[in-house]
């Protein structure tokens, strides 16, 4: 088959998208390159029977170690089991976007799978991915509202970067992944440095024009070889069944709607639910499709009655305004033996942070296309059942718990101390206890003050909010501090979290086609203000670092030992090293430069390892005793190491105060002899005296000089008397 292809800028090359090489029996499949980067992305669809009650799509994103040259690590050598953290996060980033653009009803069951073929670790392809994942979508039968492009903008130097490399994202301020479509920003999800709100609404602004090439360079690639789009009828619902419903239980399910608890709110639109699905049972028996039906006009009258009062009286579903943060109520240091741990709650939403220091040893480990690297920092978010009052299997974390994982990791780690300045390995383990709306942005000031708790001496505190929006007409009305229903109900899910000098992670779900410029302006600033809130009701629990860790974290210390001793203290095949880490229960990391750090379990266990470490660092002292081990016999003397790895020479004539003929009768190979370092020349060399010892023992007083030199073996001038002179 002909390929088509197009292309657009992207950053300093360009995107090039092509149809037609590979994967022709998907519905729709793009070779998606950057650089050297490559990603296939497939849309495939089938019909199913039975719609079910959310869009059926599966995104599945991974990467091939052979697009990198890399054989995968494993006993079994090949890409198989969970997808990575990465192939997930990056899944999610495809996912977002793309599912709201999906037209209601459409009962096809979607898959899209992103494929690695060829990775140049300077092009990220996560970005490329989406794009692409959109493009395919695009051209297929599949009925889709895009296309949407996928861009990164970083902030170097005063200057916007349009998809900076994996080089310019380590220099870069901002890293920002944005998903655009023609209208506007429909997904946002980054990390940054303290930026302010002001810059940030700046960078979105202008990654959505940059975006718009893209945008049409997909278009034309539709022109070019896109398909029909299947056609599908959405059932409609009877006018006379929704007018039955409303006249029924609206006031009842308005009632219901202004109930601030959770729990009880929950309970009475249970009861409104229940109440008309018996009245209308038994006259809509015939209708297979009654409880569908039934459940979304329950649901459109939902968030017909929240949106109304936001709009009509700013009054939101738990009597708030529209910026007012929930009660806050906080409390640190509340698990006797864990490192550092506190509780976090707003409103309905609590979640339990436990923060645990390691050593070096405990750094994950994270195989990639780019190659091995490790992680020092990690925070795990667990969403169990119960914090909904929920029942379900325990299984692994799911994408929602390691996309709020992420988020919140991302959040924090602006903040951390440098390994030098804490050598720690840092965990935080976020446990929701309960939930009612943002328990990825507890999570965060949970986070922040179990590590402060912990006494990592982080810069400040972080804190995050989670922010909604109602769109009615050409009226956008922005809500503080969402409850669930207001999420589900809205149009806007945008988490940002930060210190009172900036940003440091941000996340947007948008469900409508995009917002005005002002309108993220506005949010982000009042995101701002219930920021600084929190913030200062964090500051007045904990407002810094515990002076020293819990008793029951690692003990921790730093020793510089000379480079050449470092082999001494390894031992041969890691034989010493392995010895005093057996016997101390510490670890120990090597460096070749010679710093060496001690993680010990107590500080005995700690002190113990110092001593047997700094035992292979000691330089010999002239005039020092010292027991040591004869290793080698001369004719002339013995080669005696006095410490690890420092060797001197016992001359024969030092053995003993008596004249000694051979060397074996004083000392033997591996032998322990008592000497005294008598001389250390300009080289290093090493001189030693046995006989200086055994004189010092009976009381004498000694100069090293006279034992500094060997003493000359004693001549026999005797000759036979009839022995001529030569």
């Amino acid at each position: 088959m002909l390929q088509m292809k197009t292309s657009a800028p992207y950053g300093e090359k360009e995107i090039i998208l092509e149809y037609g090489r590979l994967a022709l029996q998907a519905n729709g499949s793009v070779w998606a390159q950057w650089g050297e980067t490559v990603v296939l992305v497939t849309a495939t669809a089938q019909p199913i029977e039975i719609q079910p009650d959310f869009m059926p799509l599966t995104v599945n994103y991974q990467e091939m170690s052979y697009a990198a040259g890399r054989i995968p690590g494993g006993y079994f050598r090949r890409e198989i089991g969970r997808p990575s953290e990465r192939e997930t996060l990056v899944s999610r980033l495809i996912d977002r976007p793309i599912r709201p653009l999906f037209p209601k009803g459409l009962n096809y069951e979607v898959q899209v799978i992103a494929t690695v073929l060829s990775a140049d670790t300077i092009h990220d392809p996560d970005i490329l991915a989406m794009t692409g994942a959109s493009a395919a979508l695009t051209i297929s039968n599949i009925p889709f509202l895009g296309p949407i492009a996928g861009v990164r903008v970083g902030y170097i130097e005063g200057n916007f970067i349009l998809n900076p490399t994996t080089e310019q994202i380590t220099q870069s301020e901002l890293n920002l992944v944005l998903a655009c479509t023609q209208e506007g920003v429909v997904m946002v999800e980054g990390g940054a440095r303290f930026v302010p709100e002001d810059l940030l609404a700046e960078a979105i602004a202008w990654g959505q024009e940059q975006a718009k090439p893209i945008i049409e360079a997909q278009e034309e690639l539709r022109q070019k070889c896109g398909q029909e789009k299947l056609v599908f009828t959405l059932p409609e619902i009877p006018e006379d069944l929704k007018a039955e419903v409303r006249n029924l239980i609206y006031e009842d399910l308005k009632h219901a709607l202004s109930i601030g608890e959770k729990l009880k709110r929950k309970t009475a639109k249970k009861e409104v639910h229940q109440k008309v699905q018996e009245q209308l049972a038994e006259k809509y028996k015939e209708n297979p499709e009654f409880s569908s039906q039934l459940k979304e006009i329950l649901e459109e009258l939902e968030k017909e009655i929240v949106r109304q009062k936001i709009v009509q009286q700013n009054i939101r579903i738990d009597g708030r305004d529209l910026t007012t943060v929930r009660p806050i109520e906080i409390e640190v240091g509340l698990l006797p033996r864990t490192h550092g741990s506190a509780i976090f709650a707003r409103g309905e939403t609590k979640v339990l942070s436990i923060a645990t220091l390691g050593s070096s040893s405990d750094e994950q480990r994270v195989e990639t296309l780019a190659g091995d690297s490790s992680k020092r920092f990690m925070l795990h978010y667990n969403f169990p059942p119960y914090c909904v009052g929920e029942v379900k299997p325990l299984r692994g974390p799911s994408r929602r718990e390691i996309g709020h994982g992420a988020l919140a990791e991302r959040a924090l780690e602006p903040v951390l101390p440098s390994e030098e300045e804490f050598p720690f390995t840092l965990r935080i383990v976020s446990e929701v206890m309960e939930s009612n709306g943002s328990s990825s942005m507890a999570t965060v000031c949970g986070g922040s003050l179990a590590l402060m708790d912990a006494g990592v001496p982080i810069k400040e505190h972080v804190a995050g909010i989670a922010m909604g929006l109602i769109k009615e007409s050409d009226n956008y009305y922005v809500l503080t501090d969402i409850l669930g229903d207001e999420d589900h109900l809205g149009d806007m899910d945008f988490k940002v979290a930060g210190t009172k000098d900036g940003i440091t992670a941000i996340q947007m779900d948008i469900k409508i086609t995009g917002i005005p410029s002002e309108v993220m302006k506005k949010a982000l600033f009042q995101a701002r203000e219930a920021r600084l809130h929190i913030l200062e009701k964090m500051n007045q629990v904990l407002s810094a670092p515990r002076t020293e860790v819990s008793p029951y974290a690692p003990k921790v210390t730093t020793l510089e030992v000379a480079p050449d001793r470092i082999r001494d203290i390894i031992g041969p095949m890691g034989k010493t090293i392995k010895a005093i880490t057996a016997s101390t229960g510490s670890t120990v990391d090597i460096e070749e430069s010679g710093k060496i750090t001690i993680f010990a379990p107590n500080k005995e266990a700690l002190d113990k390892t110092v001593e047997m470490i700094l035992y292979f660092n000691q330089k010999p002292e002239l005039g020092k005793n010292y027991s040591g081990l004869v290793k080698k016999i001369l004719d002339f003397g013995a080669v005696v190491e006095i410490l690890p790895g420092v060797d001197g020479l016992l001359h024969i004539s030092q053995l003993a105060e008596h004249k000694v003929n051979k060397v074996e009768d004083i000392v033997k190979v591996g032998d322990t002899v008592k000497v005294k370092v008598v001389e250390i020349d300009d080289h290093g060399k090493i001189r030693l005296s046995k006989v200086a010892v055994l004189r010092e023992e009976n009381g004498e007083e000694i100069d090293l000089k006279d034992y500094s030199q060997p003493k000359p073996r004693p001549r026999n001038n005797s000759r036979h008397p009839h022995q001529r002179k030569r």
